[in-house]
């Protein structure tokens, strides 16, 4: 009863971490807090808002409000990040001290999360002072206007990503994300720790955050209560970075091939030529897997190693099953050629 209490209270506690704020049905809205990107992209804060802190951020887009100075505000998307640059800057100077107001006042008026003014831009002090009326953060940052949007993008939606928590082990293997999954008992973490001691990497270990990051991309993690921690039977909890020392971990991989680990059943009919490729769909993206089955006096490690290095030539345009297959084709052909 206390394991199920506690491990109810690390699910909780990730839920509020990471801003999962459920409604009806268990639909949920994901958000990412402002204060976590300024972190991340080492933004300069000229002006927090009273709220900084517990802004959350539900959009993967940002926005250049280059027709919203102009007055124009159909289609306006009031949850992305402004970024201003020289342009921007450029604009509203032209106009009067009156004029701009007004103009950075209906901007403002929209309840928009932050604005971030990009390249050291030099704005009037119109902006602040609209910005403080309207108790919107403004942000900076060196870098240029792409540079800024590219990062934003990318840490915003890493966040705000789709994603789902499957029992199993992650591992990297000779730069292939390897997901292992299987009953509770089958061997998955004493593999992963054979796979550590030949020089291999853990990403996560009993539970694996995958997240839809990109166009047919999944990236795995760990949560953050039981990052770098394993659990071996009859041992217990480990530290995988104390033990086997910073080169035997990573906090984030994507994958590339799903392993299931079975029992092996004798009569069970196994893939011997690996000539049909299998799929497991995971948040709408198609990842290869392998099912190999475990029993006594297999070194599942090495079957892993090989599998991996596979996968890695099927990536670089070379199967070696379809070449067997052509190979065995090509001799029967001149077998029937000498015949006749």
């Amino acid at each position: 009863m206390a394991s199920i209490k506690f491990c109810s209270c690390i699910f909780v506690k990730n839920c509020v971490q990471f801003g999962v704020k459920w409604g009806a049905e268990m639909d949920f809205e994901r958000s990412y807090p402002l204060s976590q990107i300024v972190t991340e992209l080492n933004l300069d804060i000229l002006y927090p808002s009273r709220d900084y802190e517990s802004v959350m951020i539900t959009s993967g887009d940002v926005h250049r409000p280059g027709l919203q100075l102009s007055g124009f505000f159909d289609y306006f998307d009031p949850t992305r990040i402004q970024l201003m640059g020289k342009m921007e800057a450029s604009y509203l100077e032209k106009f009067s001290p009156e004029e701009r107001m007004k103009r950075l006042d209906a901007l403002m008026a929209q309840k928009i999360p932050a604005i971030i003014i990009c390249h050291g831009a030099y704005f009037p002090d119109e902006v602040f002072a609209s910005a403080k009326r309207g108790d919107v953060t403004v942000l900076s940052s060196e870098q240029n206007t792409s540079e800024v949007m590219s990062n934003v993008i990318r840490v915003a939606r890493r966040a705000l990503a789709q994603s789902i928590t499957r029992h199993g082990v992650l591992v990297e293997v000779y730069g292939i994300g390897l997901l292992i999954l299987g009953e509770s008992g089958v061997g998955k973490s004493e593999t992963a720790i054979e796979l550590l001691k030949r020089g291999h990497r853990l990403i996560a270990d009993d539970a694996v955050e995958i997240k839809s990051t990109d166009f047919n991309v999944l990236q795995g993690s760990a949560p953050e209560l039981i990052r770098h921690y394993m659990e071996l039977r009859g041992i217990g909890v480990i530290d995988v970075r104390q033990i086997f020392g910073v080169g035997a971990i990573k906090d984030r991989q994507n994958i590339h091939l799903v392993v299931n680990l079975e029992q092996w059943e004798e009569g069970a009919v196994y893939d011997r030529l690996g000539i049909n490729e299998q799929t497991v769909n995971i948040l709408g993206v198609e990842i290869a897997s392998l099912t190999i089955p475990v029993r006594p006096g297999r070194n599942l490690a090495v079957i892993l190693e090989v599998a991996a290095m596979n996968q890695r030539q099927k990536f670089m345009g070379f199967n070696a099953a379809l070449e067997f297959t052509k190979q065995i084709n090509r001799h029967i052909d001149e077998k029937t050629k000498n015949r006749l």
